[in-house]
């Protein structure tokens, strides 16, 4: 079983294929900070060049609906690598980054900008088997895709119907 370290909701996916039918295919890097704080921000792909040092959080696939699955990995539009700086992943290694959609005025560079939504990363602390499963396999890097290593496909559903059922809030649940 893998453990995914980057989750989206059905409305995250719905935007990203969107701004793919509109741009061709796309690529998500958490940002750490700068011009538009730590948001998550789209690209079309290779718009952002990845550093050696980047951490591919996983690939999301478009083809998918809420809790499903694929043993074919998506190419093309259908595959959005999400990135993240590799001193950034240092501090949210222990986290599934949950990427999400909500009203409001998208990151300046980021493809959602005049949609009148953004993209936002929710966090969920790993488990300690969750941390387990995922110190035995090393995150790929820049340095690792350049080389022309793959991701591996995901054999847990990554897109959820919304955040809360990938983030729970504390207080919340019944």
């Amino acid at each position: 079983m893998t453990v995914p370290r980057i989750v989206a909701t059905v409305d995250a996916v719905a935007l990203l294929r969107r701004l793919a039918q509109r741009n061709g295919p796309l690529m998500m890097h958490q940002s750490g900070g700068c011009c538009d704080g730590s948001a998550p921000m789209c690209y079309p792909d290779g718009d952002f060049v990845v550093g050696d040092c980047d951490v591919l959080l996983g690939v999301l696939d478009l083809r998918l609906g809420a809790g499903e699955t694929r043993s074919d990995p998506p190419v093309g539009a259908d595959a959005v690598p999400v990135w993240i700086s590799g001193s950034q992943f240092e501090a949210w290694q222990h986290t599934c980054l949950v990427l999400d959609v909500v009203p409001g005025r998208g990151s300046g560079f980021s493809l959602e900008s005049p949609e009148g939504v953004r993209f936002l990363s929710r966090g969920r602390a790993f488990t300690s088997d969750e941390m387990a499963l995922l110190e035995a396999h090393r995150p790929l890097t820049g340095r690792d895709r350049e080389a022309g290593v793959e991701p591996a496909v995901s054999d847990v559903p990554t897109v959820v119907a919304e955040a809360a059922d990938a983030c729970p809030v504390p207080g919340l649940s019944p």
